[in-house]
């Protein structure tokens, strides 16, 4: 099982569409995808029509359970997508109160990552979703997984949200391995001039870190948001899915140390 994270410090960038692009065109291709949602905003549970105030179960039970949980009872826990070999992990508001509630508890940032392991044979990827703030939440998803995609909007203030997400990774690196990390520039826009100098800073600071081609602006995701259902299977042959299969495509050559 590969576990991707999706995480920026800085929100509107396009993290949860890049989660359930990704995720949409992975099972496209015959694998068995989980989408993970750790935002307490619940983005990408509501994308798929699910009430993250109705459910159950969810992610925070994960988290109040800790060691005691059963793959059973994760799956249990599971929701289906609108698409096939595509599940969500869903979030509730109750994330909100880990940090305050358990946040100084020792063992707190390896939970997710033991969970996961639990349901390593159900899935060949899962994909988490993150909020924009540091904090148990972000670090267990960041614990977990074997990549970081960082999606980075093409103008001034995202790639000071990048700084911030890039300082994150390396306080990280105190306790395990450095982690490997791919920014994939967002919401471009190439009549713009902002768009323009903001991908030529990405490519001349943080060079082959970036995946060198980009995600332009393309209506046809917020329409797939409002029909509850991944870009890939919306609206196929649109521009902005075009790109995220080539970024897929590029994702999947990579080693797991690149």
């Amino acid at each position: 099982m590969v576990i991707w994270t999706i995480a920026n410090q800085k929100g509107g960038v396009g993290k949860t569409t890049t989660t359930v692009t990704l995720g949409g065109l992975l099972a496209e291709r015959g694998h068995r995808v989980l989408l993970v949602d750790m935002d307490p905003h619940a983005s990408l549970t509501y994308y798929f029509g699910i009430d993250a105030e109705e459910l159950e179960v969810s992610v925070y039970d994960i988290f109040t359970r800790g060691k005691t949980i059963t793959r059973e009872e994760i799956l249990q826990s599971l929701c289906p997508s609108t698409a096939e070999r595509l599940d969500i992990l869903p979030a509730s508001m109750s994330l909100a109160t880990l940090d305050r509630s358990m946040g100084n508890k020792g063992g707190m940032g390896l939970i997710l990552k033991k969970a996961l392991k639990l349901i390593s044979r159900d899935y060949d990827y899962v994909l988490v979703d993150c909020p924009p703030v540091m904090g148990v939440l972000m670090v267990n998803a960041l614990a977990a997984c074997d990549r970081v995609l960082i999606p980075v909007q093409t103008e001034f203030l995202a790639l000071k949200g990048l700084e911030r997400m890039i300082a994150t990774m390396a306080l990280m690196r105190n306790a395990q391995q450095e982690l490997a990390f791919t920014i994939i520039p967002t919401m471009y826009d190439k009549r713009t001039k902002a768009s323009l100098e903001a991908y030529k800073e990405l490519k001349a600071k943080y060079q082959d870190r970036v995946w060198s081609a980009v995600v332009p602006v393309d209506t046809k995701f917020r329409d797939a948001s409002l029909a509850q259902t991944p870009p890939n299977v919306f609206a196929g042959t649109s521009r902005g899915v075009f790109a995220y299969n080539t970024l897929l495509t590029y994702l999947l050559q990579l080693g797991p140390e690149a």
